[in-house]
């Protein structure tokens, strides 16, 4: 269904890496969105008449979720904590494009619900709501946030087959895999995938190592989701350059990362890429004599950057002053 995406050199950090572009594999489901969503995509949900879903008001799977849902002639709802008063007065990015499409999107704040509900996380109110108020179940198809399913396997093992294989004409034999993680899912999929497909096949396997950063709730977060998905054998390995970073949050050293990366001619998104590659500077300084080769997945989400570029500009305009925080 979607073509495999390219692999392109480009200079980080005075050495060359190698940037998997997912980004490219579809205008409407780029990224991580389309190996999550390739499952729906590929197989027959003739019976499916609803979609739910859940995240934030410009989360790139809003959007993506939103297009399957037109393709399919699905009812869209989608449910989200809190939508900003700059977004409704300035619908665009991810949530104009939502709408466009005909997503229903539900603030969960201006619903009357239980006070049981007011202490749980998002995914498990709506996960209560699916339960209570949606009747006919075996038409519905409930989407977690950031797709964390079973059902993302689908597509990311075929992302696995793909580096194995470039690897392989490349003559690799050590391979570090780099990508920032929100739910984890991508990467906890991706290294379970790479060392089964590698098992499988016994001859000229390469050691490839997942690295993976966290850009929501810290590093003990990302393992609780990993033990969610997979076994602690496929956890994917976690680094950090000790720094907290806040989802979302603005800072000048995630802008400069970013404008620095972008010079490659290659455009990344503003929320994941500047951690990862923050990220990737201090564990490239940590080992400065590997000589293996690092792929960095481009998990796309670009379309994004049309409400998080103006607030950055907004914050620091387009100073290159550094900041230590």
């Amino acid at each position: 269904m979607f073509a495999i995406s390219p692999v392109q050199p480009m200079l980080f950090e005075q050495r060359p890496i190698f940037v998997k572009r997912d980004d490219l594999l579809h205008p409407d489901f780029s990224g991580n969105k389309a190996r999550k969503f390739y499952h729906f995509l590929s197989q027959d949900y003739a019976h499916i008449t609803q979609l739910v879903g859940s995240g934030s008001a410009q989360a790139n799977s809003l959007y993506s979720m939103s297009v399957l849902a037109k393709q399919q002639g699905w009812q869209f709802d989608y449910y989200v904590s809190h939508i900003s008063d700059f977004i409704l007065q300035h619908p665009n990015g991810n949530y104009a494009a939502a709408i466009a499409n005909g997503a229903n999107i539900i603030e969960v704040g201006q619903l009357k619900l239980a006070d049981k509900y007011q202490q749980m996380h998002l995914d498990d109110v709506v996960q209560c709501i699916v339960a209570s108020d949606y009747n006919n179940k075996n038409s519905l198809l409930h989407i977690p946030e950031g797709g964390r399913c079973e059902y993302a396997e689908t597509g990311v093992a075929i992302l696995a087959t793909e580096i194995i294989d470039w690897a392989r004409l490349r003559n690799t034999k050590a391979l570090k895999v780099f990508l920032p993680s929100g739910t984890g899912t991508t990467a906890a999929y991706l290294n379970k995938q790479l060392l089964q497909q590698q098992a499988n096949n016994n001859s000229n396997n390469i050691n490839i190592e997942v690295l993976t950063c966290s850009t929501v709730g810290g590093d003990d977060y990302l393992r609780q989701q990993f033990s969610q998905l997979v076994a602690q054998e496929y956890f994917p390995t976690i680094v950090n350059d000790g720094h907290k970073y806040h989802f979302g949050k603005l800072t000048q050293r995630c802008y400069e990362m970013w404008q620095t990366v972008c010079q490659s001619g290659i455009e990344f998104e503003l929320l994941y890429d500047p951690v990862g590659f923050l990220v990737l500077k201090h564990y490239l300084q940590q080992h400065p004599h590997w000589d293996g080769d690092i792929v960095y997945v481009h998990q796309g989400g670009v379309l994004g950057n049309q409400t998080m570029l103006p607030r950055y500009q907004r914050k620091f305009g387009h100073s290159n002053k550094s900041e230590n925080d």
